[in-house]
């Protein structure tokens, strides 16, 4: 079974996954963009919550108010229990959706069928009560396996993983921590995971640094998944 802690060492071990996957299967997971871009994908995971809000409107709102592109990922469950915010998320231009499965399953434990109906119910559910086609899908836990990859291929849906990890969910760590491992490992073209879900206690406090200061010294642009796929600077 894939584990995010074995998918995080095995991104930077290319030859290891690919041997293990194959050259074909790893070709259709992304975990960046073009190196040559001058941007970075921020990218929100909107996972079921136990308890709290499970969702981090300061952060929307900080977003929201300069104009920052960004990805969200939905699971179905999430969806459910936030139909409002859905509509929010969704008015927002600048921002992109993408799904994150029906109730954040462990993807490789699952039989194909059912692995199927796990990836196919948030797609469902924002395409008949949103009108909304959402294309992109990253698995939870950063779970995966060579069936999930061929699914996602014959459900028409491109696998986004990532290339840098925050660690926002961790409440071991401090902003300060949070920011110097992004600092470290964010380059051109970087796909960022954080959490919009209530979880990242300094999540807001990140991105507002990131934005302000370690971005805009560095010359990169955020963008959402496809337009740094495309290396497409967003229209402000």
């Amino acid at each position: 079974m894939w584990t995010l802690a074995s998918c995080i060492r095995l991104m930077l071990a290319p030859a290891l996954v690919m041997t293990i996957l194959g050259t074909s299967a790893m070709a259709q997971v992304v975990t960046s963009g073009p190196a040559s871009c001058p941007g970075v994908a921020l990218t929100f995971d909107l996972c079921p919550v136990r308890g709290g809000t499970g969702y981090d409107q300061r952060l929307i709102d900080y977003l929201v108010e300069h104009r920052i592109a960004a990805t969200f990922f939905m699971s179905g469950t999430w969806m459910a229990k936030h139909e409002d915010r859905v509509k929010e998320l969704l008015a927002v231009p600048f921002f992109e959706v993408g799904t994150h499965g029906q109730v954040h399953a462990h993807l490789p434990t699952r039989s194909p069928e059912a692995q199927k109906q796990e990836i196919l119910g948030p797609v469902t559910l924002l395409k008949t009560k949103y009108s909304r086609q959402a294309p992109l899908f990253r698995p939870p836990y950063g779970e995966y396996n060579g069936e999930t990859v061929d699914l996602v291929k014959t459900l028409g849906l491109r696998f986004v993983l990532w290339s840098v990890v925050s660690g926002d969910p961790d409440p071991a760590l401090s902003a300060d921590q949070i920011e110097r491992r992004l600092s470290h490992l964010t380059k051109q073209g970087s796909i960022i995971v954080m959490h919009a879900n209530g979880k990242g206690a300094h999540t807001h406090e990140v991105v507002t640094r990131l934005y302000e200061q370690m971005l805009p010294q560095r010359h990169l642009t955020p963008m959402t998944v496809s337009d740094i796929l495309s290396c497409k600077p967003p229209i402000r």
